[in-house]
């Protein structure tokens, strides 16, 4: 069953776009939503819900004008509400956040038809999603690799989603992700710089490119390093995103020499033979990316108020740093 909004044009609403007018009754519908609902014939002007209809979401109101809006349910998301384990860090009315675990794709695809994240927050916000685009769905703003684990923030309306991606638009989100590589990148501290692109040679992977592609900024800052016989082993790193690329932060250490520990698309799993004792059972045991979002800031989409969430390296990337702790560099 749709949902009835009847609005009438005060004198200090004169002159008013009709969409403008229409989403400050509506705070938790986007602009554009709006727009579209106007499009597809949902509004008319008159008393009653028999007016005549409007499709101009510019349409300026005049005072004593009646506005009667109809807004159709939500329809049912395609993929399936499974209920599925999270870790919860926030929730709201507005949106939630996420600290996914390693081994966990975020949406639907080809290959991964449930399972995901999406699956599972359509179990655990059943009755709190009021829509986004129309459809019963949580707004997925940006996304990490499946074998990354850590912090997503995902929006339950269309208003929320829509903020939210304005930020990650204008790269003012706060992103910082913990990784061990191989070897020790120097400097210590650094900005790497470069478009990512589909590599040519190999459809799974992404790569610096030297035309096309998509800018790309990561900076990065050494924290701590482990050294064994005089050779540069591993280095534990923070990794600052400008930009949100396909694989960034794998394919721009990648790009400086230093692949990600345990990376199947851009490291080797060889090591070199002077790397021993636990160092290398800790090395060849971890078989995923050593990457992990730690840290997710941004300003509520909503309410305004400035958050930053922070999550722990899970287990299994603690024993890696705790293998290789007798190495580390003082």
């Amino acid at each position: 069953m749709s949902t009835q909004v009847e609005i009438s044009v005060s004198d200090s609403n004169a002159g008013m776009r009709l969409d403008k007018l229409l989403s400050e009754h509506l705070p938790d519908m986007s602009r554009s939503r709006i727009q579209a609902l106007i499009k597809e014939g949902c509004v008319v002007e008159g008393a009653s819900a028999n007016g005549r209809t409007i499709v101009a979401p510019s349409r300026a109101v005049k005072p004593g004008e009646h506005y009667h809006l109809s807004v159709p349910e939500p329809e049912d998301a395609e993929p399936q509400a499974q209920a599925i384990p999270l870790d919860i860090v926030f929730e709201d009315d507005h949106l939630v956040v996420v600290n996914k675990a390693a081994g966990m794709v975020v949406h639907p695809a080809p290959g991964s038809p449930d399972g995901t994240l999406v699956n599972a927050l359509l179990h655990h916000c059943k009755g709190s999603l009021s829509g986004i685009g129309g459809v019963k769905r949580p707004g997925i703003v940006h996304r990490i690799d499946k074998d990354t684990s850590g912090l997503l923030v995902v929006a339950k309306h269309d208003k929320a989603h829509t903020g939210l991606a304005e930020q990650f638009a204008a790269h003012s989100v706060d992103r910082r992700y913990r990784a061990v590589c191989k070897g020790q990148p120097t400097p210590i501290k650094s900005r790497i710089e470069g478009n990512i692109g589909r590599n040519p040679n190999d459809r799974k992977k992404m790569t610096v490119v030297r035309s096309g592609g998509k800018p790309a900024v990561t900076h990065y800052q050494m924290l701590e390093g482990f050294q064994q016989s005089g050779h540069a082993i591993a280095g534990y790193i923070e990794c600052r995103l400008e930009t949100g690329r396909t694989h960034q932060v794998r394919v721009h250490m990648n790009h400086i020499g230093h692949p990600l520990v345990g990376d199947p698309l851009y490291a080797s799993s060889a090591l070199p033979s002077y790397v021993k004792g636990e160092a290398r059972t800790a090395l060849l045991a971890f078989k995923r990316q050593a990457l992990h979002a730690k840290t997710l800031g941004f300003i509520h989409p909503v309410t305004g108020k400035d958050f930053k969430f922070d999550s722990e390296v899970p287990y299994d990337f603690s024993r890696l740093l705790d293998g290789l702790s007798p190495y580390k560099l003082t």
